[in-house]
């Protein structure tokens, strides 16, 4: 038997898994995102021409992905700058784990880039 409307939205939260990050001497807490997460970090590779834009985009997933233990977001949006002006092998470091815990790969990066080539513009 199916699972109901109820025991599906019950399954909130998603896998949180522990990162070292020796470029800051210790480790961070990165979570799944949700869909609609993940499909605002997508819309936001994309530019008002629907071209791709890749500016910043580590200190996207990265403020997407890192959590506290109860699987809350350490920074908003308004903090993303924050986190791209940190050094880019720690960043690299976490966006790449990032990646493959919300099944993010190469392929898809791709897929977005040649979409943006044909995409009508976002308003």
């Amino acid at each position: 038997m199916g699972l109901s409307r109820d025991e599906i939205l019950s399954k909130k939260g998603g896998k949180i898994t522990e990162l070292a990050v020796p470029e800051w001497g210790g480790t961070v807490l990165l979570r799944v995102m949700t869909s609609r997460e993940r499909d605002g970090f997508e819309a936001a590779t994309l530019d008002k021409a629907g071209t791709a834009r890749m500016v910043n985009i580590r200190a996207r997933l990265a403020a997407l992905s890192m959590c506290d233990t109860a699987g809350a977001r350490l920074f908003n949006d308004a903090e993303i700058g924050l986190l791209g002006d940190l050094p880019a092998p720690a960043m690299d470091r976490i966006f790449d784990a990032a990646m493959r815990l919300n099944r993010i790969t190469k392929d898809d990066v791709d897929e977005l880039e040649k979409n943006s080539e044909s995409a009508p513009p976002v308003a």
